[in-house]
């Protein structure tokens, strides 16, 4: 599997990259935001989702980690397929998408052509909670080293209280998302208020 393609941006317009490395031209299909973060590039790294059909082979392409897993996110509800959430990451920003999840922000969902009522009502119900516990996001980026002691302390500390550790990992992320330079102290007193 494909993690990323590194290399030299030969071609770039608002839907796709045309990226070489070591000599073959990778055709990459990408969103406005993706666009926008390499026009002023020469090289770039372009974080792969492969998507492979019988009849088709593509490659969708990502500045960011972060914006290949909400795209994962979002092909993973019924009905919204890959050229959806392209469009989605096109007219919306990452975090637009995410507030409209959680807000329930229907109409701002149906705004992105080819979503419909029915679609937005599936995503908002289908990724919501998800959304809450903090998928569709790039957590790795989260737990840094220097991060990692809190964290661990902390999770010591809430298991002692009786919580379990999954529960534990699933708020983390959010937690350190909103407050990256959180103190342990504050690391368990908003687990607290989640769990």
């Amino acid at each position: 599997m494909i993690d990323y393609i590194k290399g030299q941006i030969i071609e770039l317009t608002p839907t796709e990259l045309i990226l070489e490395n070591a000599g073959i031209g990778y055709s990459i299909l990408i969103s406005l935001q993706t666009y926008e973060a390499f026009q002023t590039q020469t090289q770039a790294v372009a974080y792969i989702h492969h998507y492979i059909r019988e009849d088709e082979e593509l490659y969708f392409g990502f500045a960011t980690k972060d914006e290949r897993e909400l795209f994962r996110l979002l092909i993973s509800v019924s009905g919204i397929g890959v050229a959806s959430a392209r469009m989605m990451l096109s007219t919306l920003t990452s975090e637009e998408i995410r507030q409209a999840i959680l807000s329930e922000n229907i109409n701002r969902i149906k705004s992105v052509k080819g979503i419909g009522l029915k679609s937005a009502q599936r995503l908002i119900l289908e990724l919501k909670d998800k959304v809450v516990k903090g998928a569709g996001s790039d957590s790795t980026a989260l737990f840094k080293a220097d991060n990692s002691a809190l964290v661990e302390e902390a999770t010591t500390a809430l298991v002692m209280l009786g919580f379990t550790k999954s529960n534990i990992a699933k708020v983390m992320p959010v937690i350190l998302k909103d407050k990256p330079n959180a103190k342990v102290e504050e690391l368990i007193k908003e687990a607290l208020k989640r769990l």
